[in-house]
């Protein structure tokens, strides 16, 4: 989705139609290394896959222990520092309740971890960084389409919004679970991509407040 008119119109594609287990065992049949070699996985730039500690010694800044709270404000615990969590997740808490606990968002001004139950992980709108339009301009007013909000993710069909900032804002029919800033946001009119971006914000429960909220963007006009 990132990719511009300029780039797609001298683009190739050497392996054409070809499966990842066809090229595997093409691979095998000349003898390549590389048949069996297992594919990488989250950072593979990181040769231990110990992100912790490469976080802590390039980084140490963002690692930073705070308050583990709830959508009250209620202090339940400390995290180890935010880079070390993402949205959805439910084990290495490292606290103790009376029922599953889930990150339902991460605080970066007050470095707090926010949690709450499971059926507060639903959110309906979020908001891209400056969005990418593979056809070099934005469809003319709000759209629908199916964006999908991480890898592996069913699209879902939702109300787009372009910006005049540049970001987009996305409102989906039924609220998703885990939508995650930091991840991109991809709009498909069936299985063409139309663009995407970067998800800058999203709706999640305010602490003390129990609600959801969101910062109102203003619409572009074409």
């Amino acid at each position: 989705h990132i990719l511009g008119q300029s780039v797609l119109a001298r683009a190739l594609f050497p392996v054409g139609a070809y499966t990842k287990l066809q090229v595997r065992a093409m691979a095998a049949e000349r003898g390549l290394p590389t048949a069996s070699r297992s594919e990488s996985q989250d950072l593979c730039f990181i040769a231990d896959g110990d992100y912790r500690r490469f976080l802590a010694r390039h980084a140490a800044e963002t690692v930073r222990p705070g308050p583990i709270v709830d959508t009250t404000g209620r202090r339940l615990g400390f995290h180890r520092g935010l880079p070390f969590y993402t949205v959805g997740q439910r084990s290495g808490l490292g606290i103790a309740a009376g029922q599953p606990l889930y990150v339902l968002g991460l605080d970066m001004a007050s470095n707090a971890l926010i949690v709450g139950a499971a059926d507060a992980l639903g959110g309906d709108w979020l908001c891209t960084g400056p969005a990418h339009w593979i056809a070099g301009q934005p469809p003319p007013g709000p759209f629908e389409a199916q964006v999908q909000i991480r890898y592996r993710a069913t699209p879902a069909p939702a109300l787009v919004t372009p910006l005049v900032d540049g970001r987009a804002e996305v409102r989906f029919a039924r609220p998703l679970r885990d939508i995650t800033a930091g991840q991109a946001a991809v709009f498909y009119d069936g299985d063409i991509c139309l663009g995407g971006g970067m998800i800058l914000d999203r709706n999640m429960p305010a602490v003390g407040a129990g609600a959801a909220v969101h910062q109102p963007a203003q619409a572009l006009s074409i």
